[in-house]
């Protein structure tokens, strides 16, 4: 038994998505608007470290990069954007793919990336309503996938 980081195939695994997802965004003509204004250099690696640490793996986001209060804040407040959500799922199942990730993982996944996506963009209406010190959220409390 192993978390689902490890089962979709560690460090390199999610790295890989996390690359393959980045250039798919960025290639959509919805999903692109979310970074019209930019985005730091290092946002692949700091997506997978993110990634990782949530669906099991190693704490490095939170140890050395920033909080889950972060996360939301950056992403909350801009509003309904239902069709820029529906695409950037569909991104993140293509960047699965594209990286080889074991198929059996894919649906749990991609479900984990839909309500996330929910979360982190919805739950508050702008970036002054998230409070500090949200706890990194951890699939299934790591639970174990056979």
């Amino acid at each position: 038994m192993t978390t689902l980081y490890d089962a979709m195939g560690g460090a390199d695994a999610v790295l890989a998505v996390a690359h393959h997802w980045h250039e798919r965004v960025l290639a959509d003509p919805v999903v692109s608007h979310a970074f019209r204004h930019g985005f730091r250099d290092d946002h692949t690696e700091r997506l997978a470290a993110y990634w990782a640490e949530v669906l099991g793996g190693p704490t490095t986001f939170s140890a050395s990069m920033g909080t889950e209060a972060d996360v939301v804040r950056r992403h909350s407040g801009n509003g309904p954007h239902a069709e820029m959500d529906r695409r950037a799922v569909e991104c993140f199942a293509r960047a699965l793919e594209d990286a080889g990730v074991p198929d059996q993982h894919r649906e749990a996944l991609v479900s984990w990336f839909r309500g996330a996506n929910e979360y982190v963009n919805h739950h508050f209406a702008s970036p002054d309503d998230v409070p500090d010190g949200l706890p990194m959220p951890v699939v299934d409390g790591s639970a174990p996938v056979e």
